[in-house]
């Protein structure tokens, strides 16, 4: 299975987390997304197009790019 590491920055707090991985698994694809606050990152599990899950990301008012 992929993994998709995607930089996230904007996240505040707990609702911005959970906000940033509903966004995460509505894209086609995503198997799971854990999002880490401490981290300012997602980490996606699946088939899913990375500039997808930027967009989705960014859809949600925060700022992602494709981290390592």
């Amino acid at each position: 299975m992929e993994a998709t590491t995607i930089k996230v920055t904007g996240m505040t707090c707990g609702h911005c987390v959970a906000s940033v991985t509903k966004a995460l698994q509505k894209v086609p694809g995503v198997e799971s997304a854990d999002v880490s606050l401490d981290k300012a990152q997602a980490i996606v599990k699946g088939s899913a197009d990375a500039q997808a899950l930027i967009a989705a990301v960014r859809e949600e008012g925060y700022e992602a790019a494709l981290g390592s």
